[in-house]
């Protein structure tokens, strides 16, 4: 079995057979926090392997030695390990959450620039977002462009408002019977706000207008934490439901409180373990162009992605394809996306640095091949990389990081 260390360039290396071994697809019973669990155990140990066979070759720029085990005790000034949002201190949270504030109070540094209506540096980054849509989702660049997307971010929360930790990730597996219950969503004083004010909408649809779901308890702005009544200038594009009015592009100024509609519903029938496994180390997992169209999901009438999924559990503003970034939660959501392509990487190494797909949405309209010399445009938020130089997260590029 091989897995893959990248210092400068993709370097395979042949690992010992105890690496990664044989394991049994779960039962759907099985709890997918305890396989998430499990399948972070299995790339972590990969990477290690991978590590421990490059010995002193590796230049100490980055790797796992140097990746700090928890937000907290950072020294270095890249090297991090993006943690689940449950288990940040108080204190962390408190920080994470004033610096998001602060992108939203912040001034707008792009939109002069463009001749978008944005108003605060948080508006940017939707601009952004709204801007580059139709090449950026359903695409060969939509893992690598979100991964770099939320570097440019978490770098604006270090280097603009004073925040000291690194990217945290929101745990879908965890909480998935109450949403409300999430430490990102119980509204309280270090969540990123609660369930939207209940707004009678009769339900919404997903997946390209094929996937009815209920209603939840809110679908209004969000009433209580930190971001009650937080608003936002850009946006939405594409409605969910018919009550919820939308702008024609990015170019119309639209001041509104950001809503959301947690739905329990769409996380228990849709972030399963068997779509887990199906991404990891099933069917779907067998090829970069499999793993992105069960990840992504609408490519199959009636089928939900984890990443599809994850943006209708949040509902309402979250659920836009172009202004998704509206809701702080977008970040989180998006880290976890990450995360599952980074233990995706780790488990099938020799496919890690692959991509498959156009640079038109569904290619449409009929576009070339992306390539990974490609370069990953964010329009001013970071400097222009090569697609190439995100497939890994320790070293030889912009990121230095591991997740756990």
């Amino acid at each position: 079995m091989k897995a893959f260390l990248v210092v400068g360039a993709i370097t395979s290396l042949t690992l010992h057979s105890s690496a990664l071994p044989d394991v049994i697809p779960p039962s759907t019973e099985q709890d997918p926090n305890d396989v998430m669990t499990k399948l972070q155990a299995m790339s972590t140990q990969a990477l290690e392997d991978a590590e421990g066979a490059i010995g002193r070759r590796v230049p100490n720029t980055c790797s796992l030695r140097l990746v700090s085990s928890t937000l907290e005790s950072q020294t270095a000034a890249v090297a991090h390990n993006p943690i689940p949002r449950e288990h940040m201190s108080v204190p962390m949270r408190k920080n994470y959450i004033q610096a998001a504030q602060c992108l939203y109070d912040s001034p707008s540094k792009l939109g002069a620039q463009h001749g978008w209506p944005t108003k605060s540096r948080h508006d940017d980054f939707v601009a952004v977002h709204v801007n580059m849509t139709m090449t950026i989702h359903n695409t060969g660049n939509f893992l690598g462009w979100h991964r770099y997307f939320l570097h440019s971010y978490e770098t604006a929360l270090r280097e603009e408002c004073g925040y000291r930790g690194y990217m945290p990730y929101w745990n879908w597996f965890a909480h998935r019977d109450d949403v409300t219950k999430s430490p990102v969503f119980d509204g309280s004083s270090t969540s990123l706000g609660g369930d939207g004010e209940f707004f009678y909408h009769n339900g919404s649809l997903g997946g390209a207008l094929a996937i009815p779901l209920p209603s939840g308890n809110g679908g209004g702005c969000i009433k209580e934490g930190p971001f009650a009544g937080q608003k936002a200038n850009i946006g939405p594009l594409l409605t969910v439901f018919a009550e919820f009015p939308t702008v024609k592009d990015i170019f119309v100024p639209n001041p509104h409180c950001i809503r959301r509609d947690l739905s329990s519903y769409t996380a228990t029938h849709f972030m399963t373990t068997e779509m887990l496994w199906n991404v990891t180390l099933g069917t779907a997992s067998v090829t970069i162009k499999m793993l992105q169209e069960e990840l992504q999901g609408g490519k199959y009438p009636g089928h939900f992605g984890l990443h599809a999924a994850g943006h209708f559990v949040l509902g309402g503003d979250g659920t836009d394809l172009f202004s998704s970034p509206n809701d702080p939660a977008f970040f989180l959501h998006h880290a976890m996306v990450d995360r599952i392509w980074w233990i995706w990487q780790a488990l099938h190494p020799t496919l890690a640095a692959t991509i498959e797909g156009t640079v038109t949405l569904n290619n449409d309209p009929p576009s070339r091949n992306a390539t990974i010399d490609d370069l990953l445009d964010t329009k001013g938020l970071a400097p222009p990389v090569a697609l190439k130089e995100v497939f890994s997260t320790l070293g030889g590029g912009p990121l230095c990081y591991a997740y756990v």
